[in-house]
């Protein structure tokens, strides 16, 4: 919470012309923002954020537990069909959804096409969120897991995705990869190292 992050005007103005639920996308490596994001950008409303079926995965939902985030269990590689029923589900009942399209064991920045199945089988509007730390350390993991500092500063980017109703998955996927690499710029902070 001692992050200071600023979002450029225009995002909020397109945020709030949505009256529905939003599909929010956002990659891995910057999750740990994720809760407090939310809070600041959609207060009042509820996330249900897909979060991996592992044991890993497990104290992520506790965590987004204790930030007031509800999680449905499941990933591209475990329950998949039961994970994106799930989403689906909440956000045609008025909930917000969170995807990190390269989670839970990437590649790094290789987008899965879960999001946009969700967008459109819910009808709900894509919100890329695009983060860029003034300072932080970057873990040395598959991701490069972002921990910015703490009073430092984080700019902010919000922009919608047209989920669009072709057919090809492969090209709507990679369409949202590189909507999402241009508001997500890759400073490089020197690595933590982690044991394995």
């Amino acid at each position: 919470m001692s992050v200071r992050m600023r979002f450029p005007p225009g995002d909020w103005g397109m945020l709030d012309a949505i009256a529905g639920p939003v599909v929010f996308v956002i990659w891995h490596n910057r999750l740990f923002m994720a809760a407090d994001i939310y809070r600041r950008i959609r207060p009042g409303r509820k996330l249900y954020a897909l979060v991996s079926a592992s044991r890993d995965g497990a104290w992520l939902a506790a965590f987004y537990d204790a930030c007031g985030v509800s999680a449905v269990r499941g990933s591209s590689s475990r329950m998949a069909r039961e994970a994106v029923k799930g989403l689906v589900d909440v956000v045609r009942s008025g909930n917000d959804a969170g995807i990190s399209p390269d989670g839970p064991r990437g590649p790094r920045y290789e987008v899965k096409p879960g999001a946009l199945v969700v967008a459109r089988r819910a009808g709900a509007a894509v919100v890329l969120i695009g983060l860029d730390f003034e300072s932080a350390c970057r873990l040395a993991s598959w991701d490069g897991f972002y921990l910015p500092m703490p009073f430092s500063r984080a700019h902010g980017r919000m922009q919608r995705f047209e989920a669009g109703e072709q057919d090809d998955r492969d090209a709507g996927a990679h369409e949202l990869g590189a909507a999402l690499a241009a508001v997500n710029p890759d400073r490089k902070p020197a690595p933590v190292r982690t044991r394995a």
